[in-house]
C-alpha cells in the first residue's frame, strides 16, 4: 500500500484507539483491510487463536519477565490467550527467523531488545536486517547494573576497576549475547574510561548469568534489574552500579557510575519493544501497539513496572520504525568506538 508520509499520519491519527481487540474476528470494525502488497483480505480471512510471542531469552529473563507479567492484563484486552515460545540461540537468531517466516497476520509477535540492532550489523550482518521485520511498537527503556555476590571483594566500581589493573582481562563480567551485545557495549564503554580490560562471558538468559555467577563460575554479572529483583530482595545479590542518569527506583541506594566518577554514555538503555514479520498491515500494527499500551496501563503491570526501575515507552509503529533507523546508526558507532566493526 503506497502512501505518502503526511497520508500515512492522517491514518494513524484517524485509527480508533478504542479497537483494541484485533486479534479474533468478531473484535474488527474493518470489512476489509489490506497486505502490504495492496491485496484485499476480507474480514472472514483473519484467523482466530493465541497470540504466540516468541522471545530470545530463555524463560526467566528480563524481557521474558517483561512480557509474562503484561499478558495478564494483554489478554482481557484482545480476547485472546498470550501462548510465549521460548527460543534462544544465537543472540536472537532462532528467534527471529520464527518470526521472519511467520504469516504477516499479526498473531505471531516477538519482544526485541536493542541487541537486535547491535547483532544485526555483527554477528548477524547479513543474515538478518531491520527490513525483515515490521517495527510495531515500544514498551519499555532501563539501565543495565552491575552486581556481585553479597561475599564478593568487590563493594563499588572503584574495587573492581583496580582489581582489572591488576589483573588485566582476568575479571570475568557475564551478559546477554556476544561481543558487540548491548550490554557488552556497556561493558566496553566502562572499559573506556576507566582504561582497563575486562573478560566477556556471554549468556542466553539473565537466570544463566546468575547461576554463573552464585556458582563462582564468573566474578560480575550485567543485566536489567527486572528478573534480578528477588535476588537483591533476598540479599542473594549486590550491586556496583547502574549505567544511568539516575538511580533506579527499584533499587535507589544503587549508585549510578557517574557518581561514582566514571562518565559513560548513559543515553545507552536497554530498549524492549514489539515486532513482527514484515508485510503485517499497518491498520494491524496500530491495533497491536494501542492494545499492548493499554494493557501497560493496568495497576498490576504499574506495580512491576515501577519496582524494576524500567521506563515506559509509548511509541507507534510509524515513530518505532523511525526509532530502529536512527538506533542502528547509534549502534554501528557504539561498535566502532568498542573496536568491533
Amino acid at each position: 500500500m503506497n502512501i505518502n508520509e503526511g497520508g500515512r499520519l492522517a491514518m494513524v491519527r484517524t485509527i480508533s484507539t478504542k479497537a483494541r481487540k484485533y486479534f479474533g474476528v468478531a473484535a474488527l470494525a474493518l470489512t476489509t483491510t489490506f497486505t502490504a502488497s495492496g491485496t484485499a483480505m476480507a474480514e472472514s480471512e483473519w484467523p482466530t487463536g493465541p497470540l504466540n510471542v516468541v522471545m530470545h531469552t530463555k524463560a526467566g529473563g528480563t524481557a521474558d519477565v517483561f512480557i509474562r507479567t503484561l499478558s495478564k492484563s494483554l489478554e482481557p484486552i484482545i480476547g485472546q490467550t498470550v501462548v510465549v515460545i521460548n527460543a534462544p540461540g544465537g543472540g536472537g537468531a532462532t528467534q527471529m527467523a520464527r518470526i521472519r517466516a511467520a504469516k504477516p497476520d499479526g498473531m505471531t509477535l516477538g519482544i526485541n531488545t536493542l541487541s537486535h540492532f547491535t547483532s544485526m550489523q555483527t554477528n548477524l550482518d547479513g543474515i538478518f536486517s531491520p527490513e525483515d521485520f515490521s517495527w510495531i511498537a515500544s514498551a519499555q527503556e532501563d539501565e543495565i547494573i552491575l552486581f556481585v555476590r553479597p561475599d564478593s571483594e568487590f563493594k563499588n566500581l572503584d574495587d573492581l576497576v583496580n582489581k582489572a589493573r591488576e589483573n588485566s582481562g582476568k575479571i570475568n563480567i557475564g551478559g546477554f549475547g556476544p561481543v558487540g551485545s548491548m550490554q557488552h557495549l556497556g561493558i566496553s564503554m566502562l572499559e573506556s574510561v576507566a582504561d582497563v580490560k575486562f573478560n566477556w562471558v556471554a549468556f542466553e538468559a539473565t537466570p544463566d548469568i546468575t547461576t554463573a555467577l552464585l556458582g563462582g563460575h564468573i566474578d560480575v554479572g550485567v543485566s536489567n534489574l527486572g528478573a534480578l529483583k528477588s535476588f537483591f530482595d533476598a540479599n542473594r545479590l549486590a550491586g556496583l552500579g547502574v549505567m544511568g542518569a539516575k538511580r533506579l527506583t527499584g533499587l535507589p541506594e544503587l549508585p549510578t557510575f557517574g557518581e561514582q566518577g566514571y562518565d559513560v554514555d548513559t543515553s545507552w538503555v536497554q530498549v524492549r519493544g514489539i515486532f513482527g514479520p514484515a508485510g503485517i498491515p499497518i491498520e494491524t500494527q496500530q491495533k497491536i501497539a494501542d492494545a499492548f499500551h493499554e494493557a501497560m496501563k493496568h495497576e498490576d503491570y504499574q506495580a512491576y513496572a515501577r519496582g524494576a526501575g524500567v521506563t515506559d515507552s509509548w511509541m507507534g509503529p510509524f515513530e518505532y520504525t523511525e526509532f530502529v533507523t536512527r538506533v542502528m546508526h547509534t549502534a554501528d558507532k557504539q561498535l566502532q568506538a568498542a573496536g568491533v566493526k
